[in-house]
């Protein structure tokens, strides 16, 4: 048996922040967010540095994996940032920079 792959365990150990990140979404859990960031920062350098050259059919599939949960999760938060955003409009009685932007954009004459 050939000793492990160090990008494909740094492709997993991603796999398994990315999911902690999601719960921690789910969550609104603030510092474990933070420190899933943090991880995502220092797991993308390695994942850098051993990506040299061409990634075989496993990697390929695991680094396809990372790329739709990141995504998922970029949507997520997204979400959450877009609803809390409009909850202190709703609390203050003004609109946010980005539906000033929106009411803007759709007052232009075509």
């Amino acid at each position: 048996m050939t000793a492990q792959n160090p990008l494909r365990e740094t492709l997993r150990q991603m796999l398994a922040l990315l999911e902690g990140e999601r719960q921690a979404l789910a969550a609104l859990d603030l510092e474990r967010i933070l420190t899933c960031a943090d991880g995502k920062m220092q797991l993308c350098e390695r994942i850098e540095l051993g990506a040299v050259g061409s990634l075989d059919e496993e990697e390929r599939g695991l680094l396809d994996a990372v790329t739709r949960l990141n995504a998922i999760n970029r949507k997520m938060r997204n979400l959450i940032a877009a609803n809390v955003e409009a909850r202190l409009s709703a609390l203050t009685g003004r609109t946010g920079l980005y539906g000033q932007a929106r009411v803007a954009m759709r007052e232009l004459p075509a």
